[in-house]
């Protein structure tokens, strides 16, 4: 009698002490759980070997990127009843990871043991990332952008749209379009720095050229790109072209420590600050203080996550860091304010615009949905899968506030402390593009 979602199930809620909130379909048909319920269907055997060899988030997301696991029905809806067991049972719960280690759970976990088959740990699927640690050294940080970007330009015009912008858009109401809400952020950025014909700007990690495109195009200034993408920086030196702006803007394969012509009057930093990592952080607003002139302004755009009691038991990601941001750490904004003032920044603004992001990681994974055979044909279908994953996950984690993400505006404020900034900054909520 085929039975393995029963047993699966069973033996799942023995370890875990709680009801399954999904249901499971199991690889000989079989099925169990509450009527109606999202379905986690187990393709075979070997994805309950991965979760028992590797407990937790980890082996659940490699379970998922190699095709043994699948959800049927709302994805994200089986992502925020799953999260519940594995990422936040609360303080007085244990976790999945912690449950499989406990002496007291053995009898259960002999029992997945015998459903798994062959003892044996499965490889991990071949989008993973093996390294040596967070040493963000240039080598390390250059390996790990290309692990990251370096996937296909054609692929992320899948995912990103026209406007080719990785970063939070900035929405004026939900049902606008991706394209008006990432132009929104990027003239939004431009209005805070203060851009004009005239002015230098530095974009460190400008990504496929979106953000100098727009400041040279809208506003005349002047604008370094910066990115250690090969792939980004060729598809940006043809985005410069094809708009007739290369007497305004240059893009460089560089590193951030190694730009050497300064000073500017302004720098953007959209989305880059997250791959800098905690211990080199000061050196990071170090560098961009050093280039920016006295009276210039820094707008650093940063996803930050929740701070907690005891910041030493702070743990990466284990999904994020193997599969997508490979060395990434996020910090709360608390801490980035800190490190930037600490560098002798004076910091005039903070915004958070987390729900914003939450709409628009919702666009990027309808985009990928609707194209998804094209997308698994540029890349592959672990790629395409790993995608998927983080992105439906990423909205969730915005919108339960797990995670944030900020503008900090921060100025190089002179010795005679004349800042140049408006008595009543925030005029810049009112749109001023040329």
């Amino acid at each position: 009698m085929a039975d393995a979602a029963v047993r699966l199930k069973r033996l799942l809620e023995q370890l875990l002490g709680v009801p399954l909130p999904v249901r499971i379909r199991a690889w000989d048909g079989s099925q169990a759980g509450p009527p109606g319920a999202p379905i986690l269907v187990v393709h075979n055997r070997r994805a309950v070997r991965r979760l028992l060899f590797k407990p937790g988030e980890l082996g659940l997301a490699r379970a998922w990127v190699a095709g043994d696991l699948d959800i049927e029905g709302d994805l994200y809806t089986a992502l925020d009843l799953l999260a519940g067991l594995v990422w936040e049972r609360g303080e007085d719960a244990r976790s999945l990871a912690q449950t499989l280690r406990d002496p007291e759970a053995r009898a259960a976990v002999r029992g997945l043991l015998r459903l798994g088959g062959l003892p044996l740990p499965p490889a991990p699927p071949p989008e993973e990332v093996r390294r040596p640690g967070h040493l963000h050294t240039k080598r390390t940080d250059k390996r790990a952008i290309s692990h990251h970007y370096d996937v296909g330009n054609d692929f992320y015009e899948i995912v990103l749209g026209p406007s080719m912008v990785y970063s939070c858009a900035y929405w004026p109401d939900p049902d606008s379009t991706l394209e008006t809400a990432q132009r929104d952020k990027l003239d939004l950025v431009c209005r805070k720095l203060g851009v004009r014909p005239g002015l230098r700007l530095l974009d460190v990690g400008c990504g496929w050229g979106s953000m100098a495109v727009h400041a040279a195009r809208e506003y005349g200034v002047s604008v370094v790109g910066i990115t250690l993408s090969q792939e980004q920086a060729a598809y940006a030196r043809k985005r410069v072209a094809d708009e007739g702006l290369t007497d305004k803007v240059e893009i460089r394969v560089q590193d951030y420590r190694d730009v050497g012509d300064g000073p500017y009057d302004a720098i953007s930093s959209i989305g880059m600050a997250e791959h800098v990592g905690a211990d080199r952080y000061l050196e990071y607003a170090d560098v961009l203080h050093r280039l920016l002139k006295p009276g210039g302004r820094l707008l650093n755009h940063q996803i930050a996550r929740r701070p907690q009691r005891d910041e030493s038991s702070y743990e990466v990601d284990e999904f994020i860091d193997a599969y997508v941001f490979p060395d990434g750490e996020l910090q709360p904004v608390g801490s980035t304010v800190a490190q930037l003032e600490r560098a002798g920044f004076e910091v005039r603004d903070v915004e958070s615009i987390r729900e914003h992001y939450a709409l628009t990681l919702r666009r990027w994974v309808a985009h990928l949905e609707a194209d998804w055979a094209r997308a698994v044909t540029l890349t592959s279908i672990g790629r395409a899968r790993v995608w998927r994953l983080y992105m439906a996950a990423s909205a969730l984690a915005f919108e339960r506030n797990r995670i944030g993400v900020n503008q900090v505006l921060a100025v190089r404020t002179p010795e005679s402390g004349d800042s140049g900034m408006p008595l009543r900054a925030r005029k810049w909520s009112e749109t001023q593009s040329r």
